[in-house]
């Protein structure tokens, strides 16, 4: 079967593709979500070339598709839609355990003609951190919710003093939107990706209708020294 990913670049995401693939599917598409200008995806904030080159390093095909909340779900069948003409016939999502996750990805999948795939569900968080440590992840936090994680943890990297330190209340995997992550090495990548984060900056809780404002980190390349 030839399968694509919902992919927002986050730690999550990148287990479901390894577990994926060792399943034996070839995922051969990366669909991302960004906001309506296409110079940020979706909750993470990433910007596109970013998205891109992290695709590509997996051995991805970057699917871009910009959307407004409101026009969310139907521009997403849409570009599912256009991946069923590629000849997909499931996509693969990160969702761990939270069931009104699921059903909206089965329902849109099902409006495709696709199915759905959910590698991770179900999984015990600790264990899938645990797993992602040992698969050699590399990821930076890129995103924090005030009302969960402070701030300065915003461009942090996500490793075993970053999850040792979290807040009881504040879910290992961050499964509950506490804080999001951008992917940049471990297993299945053709290199580590030359990224670095810069001072965070902070939206406002109008920026996303939610009760309390966010934080995201500044991603950018760094150029490596010639040999």
């Amino acid at each position: 079967m030839t399968t694509a990913i919902s992919w927002s670049g986050g730690k999550d995401g990148w287990l479901a593709l390894l577990r994926a693939r060792a399943a034996g599917q070839d995922v051969r598409y990366a669909l991302t979500m960004f906001d309506d200008s296409g110079e940020r995806s979706r909750s993470h904030a990433v910007p596109p070339d970013l998205m891109a080159l992290q695709a590509r390093a997996l051995g991805l095909t970057p699917v871009a598709v910009r959307a407004s909340w409101a026009g969310y779900e139907d521009a997403l069948i849409v570009a599912l839609q256009g991946l069923a003409a590629r000849g997909v016939d499931r996509v693969v999502f990160g969702d761990i355990d939270i069931t009104a996750h699921r059903a909206f990805e089965e329902r849109v999948c099902a409006a495709a003609g696709l199915e759905a795939m959910l590698p991770l569900w179900q999984q015990d968080r600790r264990a899938l951190v645990t797993e992602m440590f040992g698969r050699r992840l590399k990821a930076i936090v890129v995103t924090t919710a005030d009302r969960f994680v402070d701030g300065d943890c915003c461009g942090r990297p996500f490793d075993p003093s970053f999850v040792a330190a979290l807040p009881a209340n504040v879910d290992c995997c961050g499964e509950n939107g506490e804080f999001h992550t951008f992917v940049t090495g471990g297993e299945g990548f053709a290199a580590e990706l030359p990224v670095m984060a810069g001072p965070a900056y902070a939206r406002p809780a109008s920026f996303a209708g939610a009760a309390a404002g966010y934080h995201f980190a500044r991603l950018r390349c760094v150029e490596t020294a010639p040999a």
